[in-house]
């Protein structure tokens, strides 16, 4: 039996946006076409058909599944025909995909309402053998990866052509080359069916650095100043001379001459000098690669500095890069147009704040420069580093929904006057405050940092604030503290959503060692920062430990081998009670050092038991956060016992009693304000703090034969840190910013009784790493002093090394010191923060008020890096000279000292 096939075919091929439709039939009359056949070639109706069988033909590589997924057809799908566009977009969804080079759609046959279709397609060509030509073998592996081809893989579409050829000359380019062009020579591949062999032949042109950015047409702002805008478009180092004697289609080339230099006073000014030398010298760090990208960026920048300057109608005629000598010459014609000045500004619909209050946060007077970009930050309109704008004063008080326009109305000359319209809206109640990620932390710790609660008026700066606190927490990654404020404008209410991503903060101190006839050596410590004493019994909060309450619990033992051994631990719960953030912290340590006695027969070292220094204390403070001045400030309170029991000793420590028990009691009144943005990297804010610790004035009240059983003294402090960031931040998180720190420590001892001696405990060590030693058993405070050894005068000329220093006792009453740190952050991620610092101290301590002379300080310059690990805290060392250490003919590395610094930065 013969079986015929009437077989009909819809070929709709898109060509921009229109649609052609073709009807093929095949050599068979039409009078063995079956009815439905016919109606469906000359319809008199529409008529609603249905897939009843789907095929896909042609296809050897590609799943016909994904193709029809792909095409949006199925069996089953119901279509009108005419009038559908099924088959069209089912076309159009195929051919965006560039997995085919034709695409065909037949019906085979009709039986009813029910339709058969094939979907017929010509697959592209695969990637069968390639290579390139003309470049390194590393070259090609760089470009196999940027590119993504690979054999078999890759379908040899126009777009995979054109990509290749694009990827590949801008490596080359990237990489300083200019005029490169790639070649694509593709032959069928004689094992793979249905692929090409490709061969990508790249001819590189000549690798060039631009030696020159010349301006033209610009009258009023100089050259120098729009170079340095370009921050990706850089010129090359050179030294010569002989200038260049390149020559610009656009005109002359104008310099600055050495008359005009000397008419200017310009060697009193860095910029100017450098820019008379520039055709003979210039010295650059940066790359002077032509990057195409970046150059269209830098045309922006160039253009935003013009609008900066008031020049807002300037333009960028034309620009041109010319090669010559292996040399690129960039050459951007500008036209300034007029500068402008702001006018007069009024303003509209205005209600909470008064005209006079806006115009001071406004801060633009008439006849400023005119920027606009100022203008749109100090309404806040543009994000801005500043904290307060126009937006965010109206958002202080509720009004969330608050929209503010400005509106140029004049422009008369060089002058242009706005009116700023306000429209102020209703204030806004925060609804909910809705808190996720929290699987650790528990929620009311949270909720108590917050200065957004429902009920209350929305406000920018209480979520600002809110921000700091929990970033001070160090519970969370910096990155997730970002409030989504949701807000109905139909009930006049906003929902404050937070989404934390909890990290570890706790920290674990871990060394050992062995040998140098000591024994073992070593420390171990760790730091709970979110820990639960309240779980402390339950079995299932285990997990390891109970933590989520925002406890503190510290533990650590440090021992010496036989020569020395220490326990500490100290709790701290910051909000006794649960309701105010009064805080409670408990400290007890117990440290015993041994007195060397000689060597055994074995070489190992032998200490005299009979020979120690026991040192029990314990301390108890209570803080309160205050609200006036305001709520940053911070107190405390502290009393602390501490018992030194001294058995043969008291010479080692230069004390005035070789054996016996002396008792330290103290009262310790603290008062802090800390408004730092971050704990780990500051970028804004500052820390002050003034203290005094007084033990009572025994000697007063009755006999003075052993003053030393209870020390007498009072002791003063006062510490000032501030952070001010330098600069644009820059980078995708604008988080890349210089940040100047600046200290000033302060600090002295008194006594009651001028007839007794300074007590020999609570004095003040200066020099080294500020790490603690044997001294901090005495109660000394340990100030870092980089540059410089331990020292005990107060001559900045004499500063013997730590090994030839001998006994360290009878240290310091009063001292001084001055720090400047410019810091730059090389990675700020939540697995860790480093960055690196150049620094500026002045130190210096005295033993008596007589010879106290504030001017007379030992000075030191260095660089550092801080490394910040979450499990480890903070690591650091630093490179100090101490300038007073030089000498002559000795060179840097007599006065230069390695300083390190495990878990804290020191004072």
């Amino acid at each position: 039996m013969r079986f015929f096939l009437y077989r009909f075919c819809v070929t709709i091929i898109s060509l921009t946006t229109v649609n052609y439709v073709f009807a093929q039939t095949d050599t068979i009359p039409d009078g063995n076409l079956s009815l439905e056949m016919q109606e469906w070639q000359n319809p008199r109706q529409p008529k609603e058909y249905v897939i009843a069988d789907l095929k896909v033909t042609g296809a050897n590589y590609l799943d016909s599944t994904i193709i029809l997924s792909v095409a949006g057809l199925q069996k089953g799908q119901r279509f009108v025909y005419p009038g559908s566009d099924v088959f069209s977009r089912a076309i159009q969804n195929l051919w965006r995909q560039k997995l085919v080079a034709d695409i065909k759609i037949y019906v085979t046959n009709i039986i009813g309402e029910n339709v058969s279709i094939e979907v017929s397609v010509k697959e592209m060509p695969r990637l069968g053998d390639y290579k390139f030509e003309g470049v390194k073998k590393t070259e090609q592996e760089e470009l196999v990866k940027k590119t993504a081809i690979a054999k078999q893989t890759t379908i040899l579409s126009e777009n995979t052509r054109r990509n290749i050829i694009d990827v590949t000359k801008t490596f080359y380019e990237e990489k300083g080359f200019s005029g490169v062009t790639v070649d694509l020579v593709e032959k069928p591949d004689p094992i793979f069916k249905n692929s090409n062999t490709l061969t990508i032949k790249v001819n590189k042109g000549k690798k060039v650095k631009i030696d020159g950015i010349n301006f033209f047409g610009n009258e009023n702002v100089r050259s120098v100043k729009l170079k340095k805008q370009m921050k990706g478009t850089k010129e090359m180092t050179k030294m010569t001379l002989f200038p260049s004697s390149y020559v610009s289609t656009y005109g002359p080339i104008k310099q600055y001459t050495f008359g005009e230099y000397m008419n200017d006073w310009g060697f009193l000014t860095g910029t100017k000098s450098l820019e008379v030398l520039d055709p003979y010298f210039r010295f650059k760090f940066s790359s002077s690669k032509f990057n195409q990208k970046k150059y269209t960026e830098d045309k922006e920048k160039v253009l935003n500095y013009f609008n900066a300057k008031g020049y807002r109608d300037a333009q960028i005629l034309a620009d041109t890069q010319v090669v010559q000598n292996n040399k690129m010459y960039v050459d951007i014609k500008v036209n300034e147009g007029r500068k402008y000045y702001f006018g007069n500004t009024v303003w509209k619909g205005n209600s909470v704040y008064s005209d006079t209050v806006l115009n001071n946060i406004l801060n633009i007077n008439k006849g400023d420069t005119y920027d606009g970009s100022i203008l749109n930050k100090a309404l806040g309109i543009e994000p801005s580093q500043d904290a307060q704008d126009i937006q965010t004063a109206y958002r202080d008080r509720g009004y969330l929904f608050i929209n503010v326009t400005p509106v140029e109305t004049r422009i008369y000359n060089d002058t242009i006057d706005h009116e700023i319209r306000v429209v102020e809206g209703p204030q806004a109640r925060i609804k909910n405050v809705n808190i996720r990620g929290n699987e650790r932390t528990k929620e009311h710790v949270i909720r108590r940092e917050m200065r957004t609660y429902p009920g209350a008026l929305y406000s920018q700066s209480g979520l600002m604030r809110t921000i700091r606190e929990l970033n001070a927490l160090n519970y969370f990654e910096q990155e997730s503290i970002n409030p989504q404020p949701v807000p109905n404008q139909n009930d006049g209410t906003v929902d404050i959503n937070w989404s934390l991503k909890e990290k570890s903060s706790d920290q674990l101190e871990l060394s050992a060692g062995w040998g140098g006839g000591i024994g073992l050596t070593g420390t171990l410590g760790v730091t709970f920062n979110n820990f639960s004493i309240r779980n402390i019994w339950k079995k299932e909060a285990w997990d390891p430990l109970p933590v989520g309450d925002g406890q503190k619990l510290s533990l650590r033992v440090q021992s010496n081998g036989r020569a020395f051994r220490s326990y500490n631990f100290s709790f701290t719960e910051p909000w006794l009670g649960g309701k105010k953030r009064n805080s409670l912290i408990l400290s007890y340590n117990n440290s015993k050092y041994y007195n060397l006695a000689g060597f055994t027969s074995r070489g190992t070292y032998e200490y005299d038991k009979n020979k120690s220094l026991t040192v029990n204390g314990f301390s108890v403070g209570l803080g309160k956060q205050l609200n006036w001045p305001d709520d940053y400030f911070y107190m405390t309170s502290t009393v602390a016992l501490t018992r030194y029991n001294v058995k043969e000793m008291g010479y080692i420590y230069q004390l005035p009693f070789n054996t016996g028990v002396s008792n330290n009691l103290s009262l310790k009144f603290a008062l802090q304000r800390n408004s730092v943005s971050d704990p780990i990297f500051p970028r804004s804010g500052s820390d002050l703090m003034f203290s005094v610790q007084a033990t009572p004035p025994y000697s007063l009240f009755g006999s003075k034969d052993d003053q030393f059983k209870f020390v007498e003294y009072h002791k003063w402090r006062f510490n000032s840190t501030w952070y001010v960031p330098l600069g644009r931040g820059k980078g995708e998180n604008k988080d890349r910013q210089f940040v100047l720190k600046l200290a000033a420590k302060y600090g002295f001892m008194g006594k009651y009784n001028p007839k007794l001696d300074f007590s020999p405990f609570e004095r003040f060590q200066l020099g080294d790493a500020g790490l603690n030693n044997t001294f901090s058993l005495t109660g000394f405070d340990i100030i870092a002093h980089r540059g410089y050894p331990i020292y005990n005068t107060s001559d900045p000329t004499i500063n013997p090394d730590n090994s030839s220093q001998g006994n360290f006792a009878n240290f310091f009453t009063i001292f001084n010191k001055y720090q400047a740190e410019l810091r730059y952050p090389l990675v700020t991620n939540p697995s860790s923060t480093i960055f690196g610092l150049a620094f500026f101290e002045a130190a210096n301590g005295w033993k008596d008020y007589k010879d106290y002379n504030p001017f007379k300080l030992r000075r030191s310059v260095g660089l550092g890096m801080r490394f910040y690990l979450p499990m480890f805290g903070l690591l650091g060392f630093d490179y100090g000279i101490g300038l007073d250490r030089l000498t002559p003919g000795g060179g840097i590395k007599g006065a230069g000292k390695f300083t390190f610094m495990l878990g804290f930065e020191p004072e």
